[in-house]
């Protein structure tokens, strides 16, 4: 069982859950409210979590949306603040995750919600929250270990919290509560990862240690990850999936990039509902095809870490990897459309991915960006 304080205390491995009372009590929590998703509690995943508890809850909201929004988050702040709870469980994949940080922000802090976001530099505004322990059961977004949170606005923004009062108190990652995930989330969440590890690798900020870990989950996702889509019980590389996940949200502290700022730009189209793991794997072969040789020195180190050879094509492999796993290749395929464009082009220049991609990005490169993968 190894325990990391890379931004938070993490506790990894099969088994994990059972550690949950010891963690929350570590944390300081004694009566937590739990944030999770319909699908968890139909599926007994939430009632694993309960038995592992030992205790009933405080209370629990299991509306978390695929997309998170600002008014689940105020329907769950308001069940927290009735319950009289001193600390949160977030359980499930993403989404679940970030509108529990979105609802500790609501409890902690005064409105409007908006003003905390990074478009308004909320992050002078964000003090404490209460104590959150992650529990995730998805391998891909990280956010058991990231300081941010993406959530849809009342207005329909998408709009990012960032602030390292975000990053949980700590993180209970067990590779059990993913065995048997469906192929399809499987491959999206996985590539979720593989694309938080490769951005984080190209931005330059300077921060070796975190391109270190990215280089390695970038490598982890790249051994494992069929193996994981093929066999869903393949306890291997279940465990090397979820520790890929872990590594690319402790690499993406030194930031991301125009993947995501196009992905979170597209995501917010409510009509679509488009997987944001899903749209992070189309893009990223033509993300990085655009970057070329700008980054040559560390395509050649990516190239080593996935097993390529010296001289291979980078994004076909990246497309390549897209279609073995049954993902698809255009986000037409995904119903994008042209006409969607207009509407989340101004998104995507001014999301704050952008500012960290591996070379300049201006409204033109995203035009390209987004006919190249449409």
């Amino acid at each position: 069982m190894a325990t990391m304080n890379y931004l938070t205390q993490c506790t990894f491995d099969f088994g994990a859950l059972a550690h949950l009372p010891k963690v929350l009590r570590g944390a300081g929590v004694a009566a937590p409210f739990i944030v999770t998703d319909p699908g968890l509690k139909a599926n007994g995943l939430l009632d694993r979590l309960l038995s592992a508890l030992g205790a009933e809850p405080a209370g629990i909201f299991a509306g978390t949306p695929a997309n998170p929004t600002e008014t689940a988050a105020a329907q769950a702040a308001d069940g927290y603040s009735a319950s009289g709870a001193d600390g949160i469980i977030a359980f499930g994949g993403g989404s679940s995750m970030d509108l529990a940080k979105a609802m500790g922000l609501m409890v902690s802090h005064d409105g409007p919600f908006a003003r905390l976001g990074a478009t308004q530099r909320g992050v002078r505004f964000i003090t404490a929250i209460p104590p959150l322990v992650a529990v995730p059961t998805t391998a891909g977004t990280g956010s058991e270990v990231s300081p941010g949170a993406v959530v849809i606005l009342e207005d329909g923004r998408k709009e990012t919290f960032v602030s390292p009062r975000l990053v949980p108190t700590a993180a209970v990652c067990d590779p059990e509560l993913t065995l048997g995930l469906p192929p399809l989330l499987t491959a999206a969440t996985g590539m979720d990862a593989m694309t938080h590890c490769i951005e984080a690798v190209l931005t330059p900020v300077v921060h070796p240690p975190a391109e270190a870990i990215g280089f390695d989950g970038a490598e982890r996702a790249m051994a494992w990850l069929e193996r994981a889509v093929t066999d869903g019980g393949d306890r291997d590389a279940r465990w090397h999936m979820m520790m890929a996940s872990f590594e690319g949200a402790l690499a993406f502290a030194k930031g991301l990039g125009a993947v995501h700022g196009l992905s979170h730009a597209l995501g917010r189209i409510h009509e679509l509902k488009l997987h944001h793991g899903t749209l992070n794997a189309v893009i990223l072969p033509h993300a990085l095809a655009m970057i070329g040789n700008a980054a040559e020195a560390k395509f050649a180190r990516l190239r080593r870490a996935l097993g390529l050879a010296a001289n291979a094509d980078l994004p076909q492999a990246i497309a390549d990897l897209n279609a073995r796993i049954g993902l698809p290749a255009s986000l037409s395929a995904m119903g994008v459309t042209v006409a969607h464009w207009p509407g989340a082009r101004d998104y995507a220049v001014s999301d704050l991915a952008t500012l960290t991609n591996a070379v300049p990005f201006d409204a033109a490169k995203y035009d390209g960006l987004f006919q190249r993968a449409l």
